[in-house]
């Protein structure tokens, strides 16, 4: 980790970076496989995303596009509001396209929900989502994922691009999070 300050704020270490990464490859072959022969637009849900877009798009075996999003349902709390907000759009056209959405994790899954409904409003040849992490015990909404990583307790985890008031994100790991840090 990065300092014994960041140590301590985690109860446990869940996935080092040699797992996330060999798991990311995982999930960028089962991708290269199922498009074949296709252009693939990959759209980030920005911040926590980032991450695991860059690992995910540099795992792939083939040339892709990359446009980001912005929603919120946060605020700035730890629980989904359920109302969600288009911070940033795509810059991209998805009519027609073969579009995967790359998020870092499902939670509750209205926020990825809603996303979903309006990408697809857009007309895309299909919408698939890709995630590193998802809850189900913390499910409100079944979103049909094509790729997870790892399922996981419903616990709050931070690294690699997950968050707590936007720290802890540039961790190389995944931890559950003290609940001491966020109570």
């Amino acid at each position: 980790m990065d300092s014994p300050q960041v140590e301590n704020d985690l109860v446990r270490v869940l996935f080092t970076e040699d797992q996330i990464l060999a798991k990311v490859g995982e999930m960028a072959a089962r991708i290269d496989a199922d498009y074949a022969g296709k252009d693939l637009l990959m759209v980030g849900v920005l911040r926590g995303a980032v991450m695991v877009m860059a690992d995910l798009s540099r795992a792939l075996d083939r040339h892709v596009e990359m446009d980001w999003m912005a929603v919120s349902s946060y605020g700035s709390g730890t629980k989904s509001s359920g109302v969600v907000r288009i911070l940033k759009d795509l810059d991209t056209d998805i009519s027609g396209r073969h579009v995967l959405v790359v998020d870092e994790i499902i939670d509750t899954g209205l926020t990825l929900g809603w996303l979903i409904s309006n990408l697809s409003s857009r007309k895309p040849a299909s919408v698939e989502i890709a995630t590193l992490l998802r809850k189900p015990d913390a499910a409100q909404m079944t979103v049909p994922v094509k790729y997870v990583g790892w399922e996981i307790p419903n616990e709050f985890v931070v690294g690699y691009g997950l968050d707590y008031k936007e720290r802890y994100r540039n961790l190389r790991a995944i931890g559950t999070l003290a609940p001491r840090v966020y109570s």
